[in-house]
């Protein structure tokens, strides 16, 4: 893309949270990439919606629901439009995504320790449940996590293996996707330490490099991805932290991001209030903190970052707010930048660049 065409890109920013006591769910804002500022555009009434998603082709966005999934079609200027929707057989899911050629969607059930894959129309709307997997065992933590509990579904980059991180059994089980009939094998397991509580699992852009952010160990494990022989082998690299020694008691590492251009990593800490920015070594993975601090609301669920590394915004979900902020990743600093903005019990919030822009 040539700079001029990179400076009239349009956005918009899409924020999910709860509808319990009020809300409508999904907010969409006009995003200035200028000053990393948004406005209001339109809103879109839907119950819960836990987590949000965007096809690889950028055409559809899907969305948790208390009925199941949702699907819409993005319009030019950023709205949506509804499409259809699907239950999923079980409890409401907290995670969705779908795989690298937008044949399938996958949800992560928290409550009822399950994956639910369901296939993708090619007009994007969602058609049938082609498999579902429960989870089984017992976790370490009595008192929360005694049972499964999957937080997270992502697949491989080379779209071959879904990771669905068990947040109560402390592991991630590898599936292998069947791209015909959607159904998912068992192919390995990547097993975390006891009481750790992973959480959230991305791939760097070349697909070489998994991390994982754990939850109630406040780290992120960098591992090795490879396929060999048609096996998924990780290996691990590296533990780093994701809060100071200082940190807040009760302390839970929870969103994961990874920048556009593959070079940095940002981790958000609920309890701490804070965000972790790392520099990401491109050739070996393994990463170097660069500051922690303070994003100016309570329970950082989810964060977005520009597509430039110049602008952070965190949803808050416990103050209801979104929060913003100047990157200096030379000073390794945040600037909040500008007031907060309102928002009910925020889940997930995404900086989306529009088609033909």
């Amino acid at each position: 893309m040539s700079d001029k065409a990179s400076k009239n890109a349009k956005y918009v920013v899409y924020g999910a949270g709860y509808t319990v006591k009020h809300g409508d769910g999904i907010t969409i804002y006009d995003y200035d990439p200028a000053t990393g500022h948004i406005k209001e555009k339109s809103k879109v009434k839907i119950s819960n919606p836990s987590y949000i998603t965007i096809s690889h082709n950028r055409k559809f966005l899907y969305s948790i629901t208390d009925e199941g999934v949702i699907a819409y079609k993005i319009l030019p200027d950023g709205n949506l439009e509804y499409l259809n929707i699907s239950p999923i057989n079980g409890m409401r899911g907290c995670y969705i995504s779908t795989d690298y050629e937008d044949k399938f969607v996958f949800v992560a059930g928290y409550h009822d320790g399950k994956v639910t894959v369901l296939s993708l129309k090619e007009d994007g709307s969602v058609n049938k449940i082609c498999d579902e997997i429960y989870h089984k065992g017992f976790g370490g933590v009595g008192e929360r996590n005694f049972r499964p509990h999957v937080d997270c579904a992502k697949m491989t980059r080379d779209n071959k293996y879904l990771c669905a991180t068990d947040v109560g059994m402390d592991h991630v089980k590898v599936y292998r996707l069947n791209h015909d009939s959607g159904h998912l094998d068992l192919a390995d397991v990547v097993r975390s330490d006891i009481e750790s509580a992973p959480h959230q699992i991305k791939f760097s852009h070349d697909g070489k490099y998994a991390y994982i952010i754990h939850e109630l160990k406040n780290i992120i494990d960098v591992y090795t991805y490879e396929d060999i022989d048609n096996s998924p082998v990780f290996t691990k690299i590296q533990t780093i932290t994701t809060v100071p020694k200082d940190h807040s008691l009760g302390t839970a590492a929870y969103a994961l991001q990874i920048t556009q251009d593959d070079k940095y990593v940002f981790g958000s800490n609920a309890g701490d209030d804070s965000v972790a920015c790392y520099k990401r070594d491109v050739e070996t993975g393994k990463l170097e903190m660069l500051f922690v601090l303070p994003v100016s609301g309570q329970f950082p669920k989810d964060i977005a970052i520009s597509d430039d590394n110049k602008f952070l915004l965190s949803i808050n979900n416990e103050s209801n707010t979104i929060s913003f902020f100047d990157i200096h990743l030379d000073d390794k600093t945040l600037i909040m930048n500008g007031p907060m903005v309102n928002f009910q019990a925020g889940n997930c919030i995404i900086i989306h660049k529009l088609l033909d822009s």
